[in-house]
């Protein structure tokens, strides 16, 4: 599934292309598990809204209207979002043909029109994706959103508001914890990987055996990691291209993550494949021992 940084980076790419179109009309090809709402809902808060902004919560979309409706949308494993505008071609998402052959197609739930004749595609090949219209007033109040933790993009993320959360995770291995999303917003398993090897920390260590300072390293390891990936456009595994449909080189970059057998680029150790929290997961011996 794309993690934080992969999802912010498809959220920068439609900001500049969609804020300040009208709605004209949507398609659903689906059923209504990939676009929930009532025929009459779509017609009434979606036809005629003008998109006001793009934002982001953990790895969900939220396309705010001026109708004072919100089209979340969550790509889940396979989910692409496609942009066609005077025949420019723009898209994100699974790395899949549908990022270039003709649509609709097999995979297409969903596409919204607007009024200069831009054209949005939902497309979902495994059909887990969805987008839905709530009021904006109600998504804080979505049972996900009261739920997720953290941004760890965000200034009042800090060493000290991670400690808080791990708190009530001591059993767990550190891992486990970062990849729970009630805990901390969109990190997922190779910024997991990549920041816990940042801070020294072996992932299979019980948050109650990891030093205070060594999750106050951790907060800003996870903020470097997440910030260089965005500037990178992510990282493209079997499920993700980047916003402008190509591969994120974030993995270029990495330290640990799928380089198993090769040397720590901090000590020269051999990187080890092992599974922490049923992940594959990625460490150095040597630099990363467990406690």
């Amino acid at each position: 599934m794309p993690e934080l940084p992969e999802v912010e980076t498809i959220r920068r790419g439609l900001e500049g292309r969609i804020i300040g179109k009208a709605v004209r009309s949507a398609h659903n090809y689906d059923s209504p598990k990939s676009f929930p709402n009532a025929p009459a809902d779509v017609e009434q808060f979606l036809y005629g809204a003008t998109v006001t902004d793009v934002r982001r919560r953990a790895k969900v979309l939220l396309i705010e209207l001026s109708s004072g409706y919100t089209l979340v949308t969550h790509l889940k494993m396979t989910g692409q979002i496609i942009v066609i505008d005077n025949h420019a071609r723009w898209g994100a998402g699974h790395p899949n043909d549908s990022l270039v052959h003709e649509l609709p197609d097999s995979t297409t739930r969903e596409h919204i029109d607007f009024a200069d004749g831009t054209r949005l595609y939902f497309n979902d090949l495994r059909k887990f994706g969805w987008m839905k219209l709530y009021p904006t007033v109600e998504v804080p109040n979505i049972d996900f959103m009261q739920r997720v933790g953290p941004e760890p993009l965000l200034d009042d993320f800090t060493g000290e508001v991670l400690y808080e959360r791990l708190q009530r995770r001591g059993n767990t291995t550190i891992k486990a914890a970062l990849l729970d999303q009630t805990v901390l917003a969109g990190v997922g398993n190779i910024y997991a990987d990549e920041s816990l090897w940042g801070a020294r920390i072996h992932p299979a260590t019980l948050v109650k055996n990891v030093p205070r300072k060594a999750i106050l390293q951790l907060a800003g390891e996870i903020k470097t990691v997440m910030n260089l990936a965005i500037e990178k456009g992510g990282s493209t595994d079997k499920n993700y291209v980047n916003a402008e449909g190509k591969k994120g080189s974030y993995l270029s970059f990495a330290r640990v993550f799928r380089r198993e057998g090769q040397p720590c680029p901090r000590c020269g150790t051999i990187i080890e494949k092992t599974r922490v929290a049923g992940r594959g997961t990625h460490l150095c011996p040597h630099c990363q021992t467990k406690k």
